[in-house]
Parts: C-alpha cells; sequence; structure tokens
C-alpha cells in the first residue's frame, strides 16, 4: 500500500475510531529531510506494516499541529482510533520505522 496524500479537512472528516492503527507523516515540499524520511516510510510499508500511512503538508494543517503539538518535520504521528499516541520526530532507520509501525497495536 501506497503512502496517501491528504489534506488536513479530509483527515478531519475520516472517522479513524475503531479502525486500527494509522501513520501520518507530516511534511513540507522543499523539507530534505523530509524526503528521506517519506522514502524510509515506503521501504518500512513495503517490507508489511498493519498501519495505514498517510502523508499531509504542515503548512497546511494548523489545526492538527496545534492539537497534537507538532513542533516540527518531518514528524511521523502514529494514530490509534483517530488519536496520537506517539510522535517520532528522529527517523533512526527504516527498521525503527518498521518496529515502531509494526509494535504500535500494543501501545
Amino acid at each position: 500500500m501506497a503512502i496517501i496524500e491528504i489534506s488536513e479537512d479530509e483527515w478531519l472528516g475520516m472517522n479513524r475510531i475503531g479502525t486500527g492503527v494509522d501513520a501520518i507523516l507530516f511534511s513540507t515540499p522543499f523539507c530534505g529531510t523530509c524526503k528521506v524520511a517519506e522514502r524510509m516510510l515506503e521501504i518500512a510499508d513495503a517490507a508489511g506494516t498493519p498501519a495505514t500511512l498517510y502523508k499531509i503538508n504542515m503548512n497546511y494543517a494548523p489545526k492538527l499541529r496545534e492539537a497534537w503539538r507538532i513542533s516540527s518535520v518531518p514528524c511521523l504521528a502514529v494514530v490509534k482510533n483517530g488519536e496520537p499516541v506517539q510522535l517520532e520526530y528522529a527517523m533512526r532507520s527504516v527498521d525503527h520505522i518498521y518496529n515502531l509501525l509494526n509494535h504500535a497495536e500494543q501501545v
């Protein structure tokens, strides 16, 4: 499954309660580190993960940025039942991201 690019309004309009684990990559178009994080997330996804993956442009997500207190990009928000359970700012390795997504249901 690929990373689905959505807007903040689309995310807020979705009913994600009881639907498992999602991961949202908050990034900006001209952020080089964000591009690397997205590629790492794509590789982790190709290896198989139960999480549905989304990408949101941080420049157009003021409600989520404030509500979830996201301080910088890239930020990988692991979301369970529509609420963030972990915010990951340091994309250490593909293995770290893979394990984070595959063990998120236990959080």
